[in-house]
């Protein structure tokens, strides 16, 4: 035994016990389930039943109209079965710069009838509204459309949506009480329509320079998410907004250039261990036209789709049908290149033997979280893994 009193212990314990709750309030860790790989923006005036299995019919037309395959061969039986299936992951119904500004009444009329097309099915396991953002000139019909969506989405239903599949999310914010003001209108909200406590969640647009390092100097994201009260779920990077307000030149914008590099490491580092999760922005070189410039888009969307998934962002957005097959076969592709190392190395940690790399704790967890991506997302089955994903997700 050493020297060290007893008592040296209680006083540790007395002293961090108030940090380590802290510590476990702010950073519990990944969130469980799965999370989308895009999320698709469409104007609310252009959301109705089918969208989903439309948005599918027209990514198949794209291939079959503008051959050879974006990808590999070996790919195509799985992508098309998936554009088939679930062509749309995450539907964001979009009132802001997607949808305009319209009068009242035709936004109502607008909000309503999404509503119906959410409530009658529109063919994808999560959705939520792009509401229009909180600043003064659009506030009160911000909340206005909140209100009248969710009056049409909840009026008479047995039982409300889950809260996973359903999210607001929250355009142009800069600064945190902008967040806390969004926590207190979810709290207003639930109460009004009699919504379990917590119900209401949203995702944050990462798209102000104010949004990444606020005039302090400190990283707002991370405030940000603090000042959510638990109720944010994403961090949301704006491509254009965002690079157009740092001075970028309008051909140069981009998710590539290195103003956005630098904003979603920021958001990277506020987010690591939150459960808040990243999505990377969109591209608008749109694989339209003839067929040199839809393979042109599909080069650059792919490359992009890649790029993001190597730095982390497991999640982008796409705007339209052609964007489908280069989102789903880059995923795709970049699970299926790393599944057998992944594996390997999994298999000779819990093996205690080496393979030339000396994987920690959390290298292995990191392995596993690869893995269940890649079980979600329609890469990989459980047969290729050689692991079920629940005992996967215990990591």
């Amino acid at each position: 035994m050493g020297r060290l009193p007893a008592a040296v212990d209680a006083e540790l314990d007395r002293r961090l016990g108030p940090v380590d709750a802290e510590l476990r309030r702010r950073f519990p860790g990944e969130r469980d389930g799965r999370q989308p790989v895009h999320t698709v923006y469409v104007p609310a005036d252009r959301c109705h039943a089918g969208l989903a299995a439309r948005w599918g019919a027209e990514a198949l037309a794209a291939l079959r109209d503008n051959p050879p395959l974006p990808y590999p061969d070996e790919l195509h039986e799985r992508v098309v079965a998936k554009l088939r299936r679930e062509p749309i992951e995450d539907l964001r119904i979009d009132f802001e710069d997607g949808y305009g500004v319209r009068d009242d009444d035709v936004e109502d009329a607008a909000a309503r009838a999404a509503a119906g097309a959410l409530r009658g099915g529109l063919g994808t396991p999560f959705a939520g509204l792009r509401i229009k953002s909180l600043t003064e000139p659009v506030r009160r019909r911000a909340v206005r459309t909140l209100d009248v969506f969710l009056d049409a989405l909840l009026d008479g239903v047995a039982e409300v949506p889950p809260s996973e599949t359903f999210v607001v999310t929250v355009p142009k914010v800069s600064v945190p009480e902008q967040v806390r003001a969004m926590v207190l209108l979810c709290e207003r909200v639930e109460a009004a329509y009699g919504l379990p406590a917590g119900w209401l969640r949203f995702e944050v647009q990462i798209e102000t320079p104010a949004a990444v390092l606020g005039p302090d100097g400190l990283a707002t994201p991370a405030i940000l998410i603090g000042a959510a009260q638990g109720r944010c779920v994403g961090l949301h990077y704006g491509t254009y907004d965002y690079s157009a307000a740092c001075g970028v030149a309008a051909a140069q914008q981009s998710l590539a250039h290195p103003v956005a590099d630098f904003a979603k490491a920021v958001m990277q580092v506020a987010a690591a261990g939150t459960g808040v999760r990243l999505s990377d922005g969109s591209t608008n070189v749109l694989p339209v036209g003839d067929t040199a410039a839809v393979r042109a888009g599909w080069a650059l969307h792919a490359g992009l789709v890649r790029r993001s998934l190597e730095r982390g962002f497991y999640q982008g957005w796409d705007l339209h049908p052609a964007q489908l097959p280069t989102r789903f076969a880059g995923t795709y592709a970049f699970f299926r290149d790393g599944r057998a190392a992944a594996v390997e190395r999994l298999r000779a940690y819990l093996d205690r033997r080496s393979t030339g790399i000396l994987d920690e704790p959390a290298t292995a967890r990191a392995l596993a979280g690869f893995l269940v991506r890649g079980l979600d997302c329609g890469a990989l089955t459980e047969t290729e893994v050689g692991f079920d994903r629940a005992g996967l997700a215990a990591w």
